[in-house]
């Protein structure tokens, strides 16, 4: 299975915040926002597996700014690394100023998806090679994320995670 670079599964969603996906504040609420990123980042898995994808887990989303009534929402999702059948996927998300068109980072996530067969059982994926320094550096974070995740849950002991390990060294 030939490895593939992370542009190929770049996915750009864009849509606008219309005042029934709003909160009191006029403001998108959060869970429509979440439902938006895992679409983005389900295409985006999809594209770099070429097989059906379900997600395994929200592993991070950071709500740093409200998203106003009226926005052009923009999401971008690119696989950042791929493991044996589970992926790592990255979403930023952009509003859009209405005069200027200045673009401004709200939001950003990180979803994990397992590519599975038609049974639902994980089937292996090609691995991921990342060209950009951003591409790189989400790369390399993504094995330290998953060793997080992996003490967390329990399924292996924290001298195990060799990775998180060497930045304590």
């Amino acid at each position: 299975m030939d490895a593939k670079a992370s542009k190929e599964s770049l996915t750009i969603l864009t849509d606008l915040v219309l005042p029934g996906e709003t909160n009191y504040l006029d403001n998108l609420f959060g869970g429509e926002l979440l439902a938006r990123m895992d679409r983005a980042c389900s295409i985006a898995a999809r594209r770099h597996s070429r097989r059906i994808v379900v997600t395994a887990s929200v592993n991070h989303v950071a709500f740093n700014k409200s998203v106003p009534v009226g926005s052009v929402v923009t999401i971008e999702a690119k696989v950042s690394r791929a493991f044996k059948s589970s992926m790592e996927t990255y979403v930023d998300v952009w509003i859009e100023d209405r005069q200027s068109g200045q673009r401004t980072k709200v939001n950003e996530g990180i979803y994990t998806f397992v590519a599975v067969d038609e049974t639902g059982k994980p089937v292996p994926i090609p691995q991921i090679i990342p060209e950009t320094a951003l591409e790189k550096e989400r790369f390399e974070g993504a094995l330290r994320r998953k060793q997080l995740s992996l003490i967390l849950a329990g399924k292996i002991k924290p001298n195990e995670a060799t990775e998180l390990k060497a930045l304590f060294n």
